[in-house]
């Protein structure tokens, strides 16, 4: 019988809102680090058909030039996509006890709310490999939607489900 490897996979994307102002901080070699945890919602049908909502808290880390601009464009109620990966990391806490959490270290990061830059502010361009997202149009602003990361049917399917919830 071969032998089967499992594949190497993890991947993960998630959106939801800030429930903190960003940490930022800086390694001992200088290294960019910012750590936040956002709230993503996820709503259901209860066995009494009504509809319920769920919320779970996820760790974000981002590094580097990323980190940067999280810095620069995030605060508490954000609202943000995250492309990454999970990783674990082991600490000790005062008590001396091991403590280990998953987080995802973020590898784009869509910012979903508007961005006013300041005039006296160069325009800037982000990295794909860093953010994804269009830079500066007439008004100065970064208007950044989730819906273009939708198919016309989920578009579609969305527009059909909030008409009916607002009947």
């Amino acid at each position: 019988m071969a032998d089967l490897k499992m594949p190497e996979l993890n991947t993960v994307i998630v959106a939801g809102n800030l429930t903190k102002d960003p940490v930022f901080r800086e390694t001992s070699n200088r290294t960019p680090v910012v750590n936040f945890h956002i709230a993503v919602n996820r709503r259901y049908k209860d066995s009494s058909n009504q509809w319920q909502e769920d919320v779970c808290y996820v760790g974000v880390v981002a590094w580097n030039k990323l980190a940067d601009s999280c810095r620069d464009r995030l605060k508490k109620g954000s609202a943000v996509l995250i492309d990454g990966e999970l990783q674990s990391r082991t600490f000790r806490t005062d008590e001396e006890r091991n403590r280990t959490i998953v987080e995802i270290k973020a590898k784009r990061i869509q910012f979903l709310n508007k961005f006013n830059k300041s005039d006296d502010e160069d325009d800037e361009s982000y990295d794909i490999d860093d953010t994804i997202g269009d830079s500066g149009d007439e008004d100065n602003y970064e208007a950044d939607s989730f819906d273009k990361f939708l198919s016309e049917d989920e578009s579609k399917l969305m527009n059909d489900e909030e008409k009916k919830e607002n009947k």
